[in-house]
């Protein structure tokens, strides 16, 4: 599919995460992707709030699709995967997959824009990021 190496995050499901029958509210997936996001971010050297600082700039949700396969359920322990699909000049797509062992549950495409901090407008990708998804 892609070039890039694919980025997995362990996730617990908590209570929190699931309805009252202890199927996983489909909402909380957006939570487990943003955590791999997150920590796939950490891995280049930037944190959110280190971009921002650092860089003058954040990546923010324009849009996203998810397709729901089969329900996580209470104290299940998944894996939310994140790899890069393509990058532009402001725009990164990445494809993400949460799974329960080998089994897939949702898969998705998240489509991020990075902006400047202060404005929220679309700016380039800073090239310190942009050299290491090359």
């Amino acid at each position: 599919m892609s070039k890039h190496k694919v980025f997995s995050w362990p996730v617990r499901v908590y209570f929190q995460d699931t309805d009252a029958g202890g199927v996983v509210y489909h909402a909380s997936y957006v939570n487990f992707m943003e955590r791999s996001r997150t920590e796939w971010l950490r891995t280049f050297g930037y944190s959110n709030a280190g971009l921002m600082k650092e860089l003058g700039v954040m990546f923010v949700v324009r849009s996203l699709k998810l397709d729901y396969l089969k329900p996580a359920l209470l104290d299940d322990m998944l894996a939310a995967t994140s790899q890069i699909k393509d990058v532009g000049r402001s725009r990164l797509n990445i494809h993400q997959v949460v799974m329960r062992g080998e089994e897939k549950l949702v898969e998705g495409e998240v489509h991020l824009v990075c902006v400047n901090a202060e404005t929220f407008k679309p700016v380039s990708i800073p090239d310190v990021l942009r050299k290491q998804w090359d």
